[in-house]
């Protein structure tokens, strides 16, 4: 049994060594994350009627009037993901991504479980941000 959690342990630790892995797990997140979002975004404006009646009649943001939750939503939707996407201010666009997608999952579509899938990709980026493979990375280099 020693011999095993000694392998096991030598294993991991060449494994953490490489830290292009962490990176490019993060990079599969943010690009997932971009994707799904800023096509959602897409969908928003190419039919903002629909989308202004969505927000008016399905969704009911508490607190928010329907044209400014939809126009909040949309603009989240299409600039978040793309800082996401190249690693910039990762933390933050995630923690919006996150802070959007928690609203959903309490208000608008309870028990959906991909809300909680988006939730959960989102916290792992504030939580790690960015990785190797982001702009955020590069910057912190730098000083």
């Amino acid at each position: 049994m020693t011999t095993l959690l000694t392998a096991y342990n030598q294993f991991e630790t060449r494994l953490l060594g490489l830290g292009w892995l962490k990176g490019l797990s993060l990079l599969a997140i943010r690009i997932y994350l971009a994707q799904f979002f800023f096509f959602a975004g897409l969908t928003k404006i190419q039919s903002w009627p629909a989308t202004i009646a969505l927000f008016t009649d399905e969704y009911k943001v508490p607190l928010l009037p329907p044209d400014l939750a939809a126009v909040m939503a949309a603009a989240g939707e299409l600039t978040l993901p793309v800082l996401l996407l190249v690693g910039l201010l990762s933390r933050i666009a995630a923690a919006g991504l996150f802070a959007m997608t928690l609203v959903i999952a309490v208000f608008v579509y309870p028990g959906y479980a991909e809300n909680y899938f988006l939730l959960l990709l989102s916290f792992a980026i504030v939580a790690h941000g960015g990785g190797l493979f982001s702009i955020d990375h590069w910057l912190g280099r730098k000083r």
